[in-house]
């Protein structure tokens, strides 16, 4: 036995070892600057010679491939990825399920049935119809159509002219637009589960973020953007991560568990926001809504009309980071997910069990009222009943699908907002009910929380491996 793993703890040695990434992180650095560079360089030529523009696409998803074949080659297995076999699977598998309920519910497939013995290839061809149909316009609009892309992308670079570009990115953007508040309401019930804690009350600390940033955007005047902007959003934050600590507080003094606070102050949240709506904060009577944020409180968009993204992204993006960056870089961050996996060791380790359990969910309310705040200020400019529009609870499964680990669920957010913004297509083009993307949704969640069905149906061997704590201290505890 060498010194390093004398020095580590009992069952430890094996945990602590350097991975491939570690080890050879010059190297994929090296390997990563270099894609990058050819990258640009490729782009600068197309600009330059005005030509091969249809092969920017094809083109970054050969680097992409390369890049992906180098780090395997380099590492000499596929071990690296082996984490996100069961996700990925598991998505697969929930479209595959969409597809049939698409094809069993369409009503030329339901009509040509009780033929299905004398004809099943007209069956079999109907069915396939609607699920293509279904499933293309899904994928037009959450990501938009290729070829109208380099179209477009040809039309800007040779013609100078941007609105084709623009107008068939737009899928694309909408897409990440309403991944946004996923992003935050995710990492905000991930960062509740590395402390052990379930808090289902993401959605009310959604809503109380979002109006008390609209509060702020409109009611106070005279200041800056650099100023009012920044008030508006830690306004929200800092709202919705106390009234997330109440639940916190309960917890700590009384042992009063979290998912019953948690799902009380929801509705708490709702009627008192339905309340001061239609009455103290209502802009006219009978609108129900408050007024216009001013200019100097809206978050800016990256890109000119028709794309809504904004810089929500930027402040999402910045969350996963500092999520990332606390709970594995810092003292506060090592104790709350010791807390999370093992209170008995954390208590005796001189920790403090409820002090934790406070600022867990104090940063997971700020979280969660960041997606409110960047949703009011970067998309609905006000409040309004029906604003929470459900992020707050489908949060809980983006911190499944994510394993409670910050890259994770912005991956799994992306995925959730082209399945919101694809539905809305596929619903106009192929007169496929919304719902389904819900299914497909509920699907996911099924096969994550039960990866045996998906090892099972897939024949894949059960391996070994640390399984992230999600939830580990029962009622009453």
């Amino acid at each position: 036995m060498s010194e390093r793993e004398v020095a580590l703890p009992i069952g430890m040695a094996e945990a602590e070892r350097p991975s491939f990434l570690q080890t050879h992180r010059r190297l994929l650095l090296g390997i990563c600057w270099g894609l990058g560079a050819l990258i640009i360089l490729a782009v600068v030529g197309i600009v330059i010679s005005k030509t091969g523009v249809r092969f920017i696409l094809p083109l970054l998803g050969l680097l992409v491939l390369v890049a992906l074949a180098l780090v395997t080659v380099l590492s000499g297995s596929l071990a690296w990825l082996r984490g996100a076999v069961i996700p990925v699977l598991a998505v697969v598998t929930a479209l595959i399920i969409g597809a049939i309920v698409i094809a069993a519910t369409d009503p030329q497939v339901l009509a040509a049935a009780p033929n299905f013995l004398q004809d099943p290839a007209t069956v079999l061809q109907l069915a396939w119809q609607a699920t293509s149909a279904a499933y293309q316009g899904l994928w037009e609009g959450s990501i938009g159509n290729p070829a109208k892309i380099s179209a477009g992308l040809e039309a800007w670079i040779v013609g100078g002219d941007a609105k084709p570009f623009t107008s068939a990115m737009r899928p694309i953007s909408e897409s990440i637009t309403k991944s946004i508040p996923y992003i935050l309401a995710g990492l905000a019930v991930a960062l509740g589960f590395r402390a052990g804690l379930f808090n289902i009350g993401a959605e009310g600390q959604f809503v109380i973020g979002g109006l008390c940033s609209v509060v702020v955007g409109y009611s106070i005047t005279g200041l800056p953007a650099y100023i009012h902007l920044p008030l508006a959003v830690l306004a929200g934050a800092l709202a919705a991560g106390l009234w997330a600590a109440i639940a916190g507080v309960l917890k700590a003094w009384t042992g009063a568990h979290e998912v019953i606070n948690t799902i009380m102050l929801n509705w708490l949240a709702f009627r008192l926001v339905e309340w001061l709506l239609r009455e103290p904060l209502e802009k006219a009577q009978g609108t129900h809504r408050t007024p216009e944020i001013l200019p100097t409180a809206e978050l800016p968009r990256l890109f000119p009309h028709p794309i809504r993204l904004h810089a929500g992204l930027l402040i999402a993006l910045a969350a996963a980071v500092f999520v990332y960056w606390f709970l594995w870089k810092t003292t506060w961050g090592f104790e709350l997910r010791t807390v999370g996996a093992n209170p008995d060791a954390a208590r005796y380790g001189g920790i403090s069990i409820g002090r934790n359990i406070i600022l867990a969910m104090l940063l997971s309310g700020a979280l969660a009222g960041l997606a409110g705040a960047g949703e009011s200020l970067g998309v609905t400019r006000n409040m309004s009943l029906g604003f929470q529009a459900g992020y707050g609870f489908d949060s809980i499964a983006l911190a499944l699908l994510g394993g409670s680990h910050p890259l994770g669920v912005v991956l799994a957010s992306l995925l959730f907002g082209a399945l919101r913004a694809g539905g809305t297509r596929m619903m106009s083009t192929a007169a496929i009910p919304l719902e389904i993307t819900s299914i497909v949704q509920s699907m996911v969640i099924i096969f994550i929380a039960a990866p045996d069905i998906v090892r099972a149906l897939y024949g894949l061997r059960k391996r070994e491996e640390v399984v992230p704590t999600v939830i580990t201290r029962g009622w009453g505890s």
